[in-house]
């Protein structure tokens, strides 16, 4: 938990400084990729994922280490040959996993998040699921346990296969000649993410593209057919907390509305998409029919919005950047306590972002609960040790979220905009 803490440290300010260098550099060639809220929402994604990773919420039902264990055949000694065993192993079972989401119901519900955003670039790469609590695909790693691939290699070669996966979401990349044949470069990852109908859920390859290719699922960007980025459903909200269970929370209505006994249990099992006829009928939801001709969610925002949602996630940032860097002196359960007060601040400023009056009430419950703690501890997780002044400065920062969440509610969201209103940034 630690070690993982650590290495976030490292990771999250060099995507972050990617992001914003794209950002930059869309802007300067004229072909920016990035919309404001989307974009905070895509980061704010980042923050809940690396928090639940760091706690630990999830757990195997196969672990790594007892298949290889009970499955050995043999010891590899290269160490090198080990790691490049293990990082072909782990590709394959991504493929597969990736794959799965996409086909059936229940498991797209963890994946949804990563192709919600309707833009695609570097941020995007960073929405990822905190709605998969038990990884049930393990045994994908077969072939490295058979090999004696130990658990160390497993652990140290996955955040790297994880991270070497960030780069390609990006559009200013075009083909890049015959590493088209061989890797996931942008071009190919453009198609998965796109819900254009000759793109829908291809290229689920996620280094190498050779599986895709094997296994009939490889389809090349088409010159004169432009991917549109988001899901096909589209979710209509920057809170990422929301996005990640709004499927499942329609699986679970749509068991519970259909009379037929026979749908209640299947229609976790079917087909992404797939709907009793009987709940689809009498409950629609919003579809895409037309990709070309349809409206990305952009509720209208002005220019003070926009900038406080950025003080937001720059002050949760720090806040979660102080927790990744004392995880040991914080301990249990404080550690707890620290990622649902991050849960809760992401959560409430996303649901301000949607012009939601209710983010008062999520936003009063946290700063209320952040000073009562603080007064209760005598310090926040022993910051004050760390910066003298830090207990101030976190009940200032709580006292003034309050105020301007308030005036945004009372004063902007309430007041209905004009129809000449333009859109903020």
């Amino acid at each position: 938990m630690e070690l993982y803490g650590k290495i976030l440290l490292i990771a999250m300010p060099i995507f972050l400084v990617a992001v914003l260098l794209e950002k930059w550099y869309g802007w300067y060639k004229g072909m920016d990729t990035y919309r404001n809220m989307d974009m905070i929402s895509s980061l704010s994604s980042g923050i809940t994922n690396v928090v639940k990773d760091v706690l630990g919420l999830s757990v195997s039902i196969l672990t790594y280490k007892i298949m290889v264990e009970k499955l050995a055949i043999f010891h590899i000694e290269s160490t090198v040959f080990l790691v490049i065993i293990a990082f072909i192993v782990l590709d394959f079972n991504g493929y597969w996993t990736h794959r799965i989401s996409h086909q059936i119901n229940f498991f797209w519900n963890k994946h949804a998040i990563h192709h919600s955003s309707e833009d695609f670039n570097l941020a995007c790469a960073l929405r990822q699921s905190i709605s998969s609590f038990v990884n049930l695909f393990t045994f994908f790693l077969l072939p490295a346990a058979i090999c004696g691939v130990p658990t160390t290699i497993i652990a140290i070669v996955a955040p790297v296969h994880l991270f070497a996966q960030f780069w390609y979401h990006t559009q200013h990349i075009s083909k890049m000649g015959f590493l088209e044949k061989i890797i996931v470069t942008p071009s190919h990852h453009r198609v998965h993410h796109a819900i254009n109908p000759e793109y829908l859920d291809r290229n689920h390859g996620q280094i190498f593209i050779i599986w895709d290719k094997l296994f009939g699922t490889f389809q090349e960007e088409l010159p004169n057919v432009s991917p549109v980025y988001g899901i096909t459903r589209p979710v209509e909200t920057w809170n990422p907390i929301r996005i990640n269970f709004l499927h499942l929370w329609l699986l679970v209505q749509d068991a519970w509305r259909t009379r037929n006994i026979w749908d209640k249990f299947r229609v976790w099992f079917m087909p992404t998409g797939w709907r009793p006829a009987d709940v689809e009928s009498q409950y629609p939801v919003k579809k895409i029919e037309n990709v070309y001709d349809y409206q990305k969610y952009e509720p209208l925002s002005s220019s003070l919005l926009n900038t406080w949602a950025w003080v937001q996630f720059a002050s949760i940032t720090l806040l979660m950047f102080y927790f990744f860097a004392n995880l040991g002196s914080i301990g249990t359960p404080n550690i707890f306590i620290y990622g649902g007060f991050i849960f809760l601040s992401v959560y409430s400023y996303t649901e301000l972002m949607d012009r939601n009056p209710f983010a008062l009430a999520w936003e009063t419950i946290k700063n209320i609960g952040g000073i009562c703690f603080i007064f209760y501890t005598g310090d926040w997780f022993g910051m004050s040790k760390v910066f003298g002044l830090g207990y101030y400065l976190i009940v200032s920062y709580f006292v003034l979220s309050t105020l301007v969440t308030a005036y945004f509610v009372f004063f902007e969201i309430r007041k209905p905009y004009k129809a000449t209103d333009k859109l903020a940034w």
